[in-house]
């Protein structure tokens, strides 16, 4: 049997939240049923007040430190994203508590510039509860996808010889352990962006962060996802090329062991979102998919599916 001239290579990348899973329950529900069961009075809350409260936070911390704080924490000034979700919860509370009028202790905390004092360990609950299954579920096509995916990592007659697995998401690093406790395998491959992932302080255990790609050749074939690129390691946010091209960079090192010269890769993004996914990932060279969310354009070149079921037919075509 003659060699193939050359080796073919899919890199296939994912967004995170919105398009794999999603918050099992609204948010700032579940920031009000976390605060009820901490003691804290539920008479100057109410979920559309604590919404409103959670939306404006979170734009002003936007604003205020993008990319969770990245740049002032290269610069040891700011905490990262478990300092910046903190600062968001409080913010929320302190917010949504001085609008109904009910605690005048409140008021003139927020008005002297301080915060809300929460119950002890209220906001560290809230932190580990966004870190796993119990903020989050993954949508219903996402198992049985990855189990028709990881068939045709082990197929001798498909048209790739390889699959790169991974995530690109604007997300924090929590995103890793989200998964891994909603039943996928997460491999270890960071972005390590400017300075290695375990350098950056975040919600990740460091013993696991920046570790070495395997030698082995299979060792990819026992995991969903090989690699998480988070916009706060990467160091830009979709819809910036950098972290696509992150991203790419981050699967040749995955990639290494079977990689040889003529091995050709070809790169998809699949996302929830027409800018930062769809569009972004073209932007960079890439093909993308758009999934879940109708195009918000009539243009018929839109690549879309309903769902992920749809996407492993197409993927399935080529064997």
């Amino acid at each position: 049997m003659s060699t193939p001239l050359f080796r073919r290579t899919l890199l296939l990348t994912f967004d995170a939240f919105g398009t794999l899973f999603h918050p099992r329950a609204p948010i700032p529900e579940q920031y009000l049923a976390t605060a009820r069961q901490f003691g804290l009075s539920h008479h100057a809350l109410t979920p559309d007040n604590l919404k409103s409260a959670f939306k404006d936070t979170y734009r002003a911390q936007m604003l205020r430190y993008p990319n969770y704080g990245r740049a002032d924490v290269l610069r040891g000034q700011y905490g990262g994203p478990r300092q910046w979700w903190a600062e968001v919860i409080k913010g929320s509370f302190a917010r949504a508590m001085t609008e109904t009028g009910e605690s005048s202790l409140e008021r003139r905390n927020r008005h002297s510039g301080h915060d809300v004092e929460l119950p002890a360990g209220m906001v560290e609950a809230l932190l580990d509860r966004f870190a796993g299954r119990e903020g989050y579920t993954l949508f219903d096509d996402v198992l049985p996808f990855f189990s028709r995916l990881r068939k045709l990592k082990r197929e001798q007659k498909w048209t790739f010889d390889r699959i790169v697995v991974g995530i690109i998401s604007n997300s924090d690093d929590r995103v890793p352990a989200v998964l891994k406790s909603l039943g996928l395998t997460v491999g270890d491959v960071r972005a390590d962006q400017d300075r290695s992932s375990v350098d950056l302080p975040g919600f990740e255990e460091r013993s696991v962060r920046g570790v070495g790609v395997a030698n082995s050749e299979d060792h990819n074939l026992d995991l969903d996802i090989d690699m998480v690129i988070t916009s706060y390691e990467a160091g830009e946010e979709k819809p910036h090329r950098l972290i696509f091209d992150v991203a790419r960079r981050q699967a040749l090192r995955v990639a290494r062991p079977w990689l040889g010269r003529n091995t050709r890769f070809m790169s998809v993004h699949v996302g929830d979102d027409f800018k930062k996914d769809y569009v972004a990932a073209k932007d960079a060279g890439w093909e993308s998919y758009l999934v879940r969310e109708p195009p918000p354009t009539l243009d018929s070149d839109v690549r879309d599916f309903g769902d992920l079921l749809q996407l492993a037919e197409k993927l399935e075509k080529y064997s």
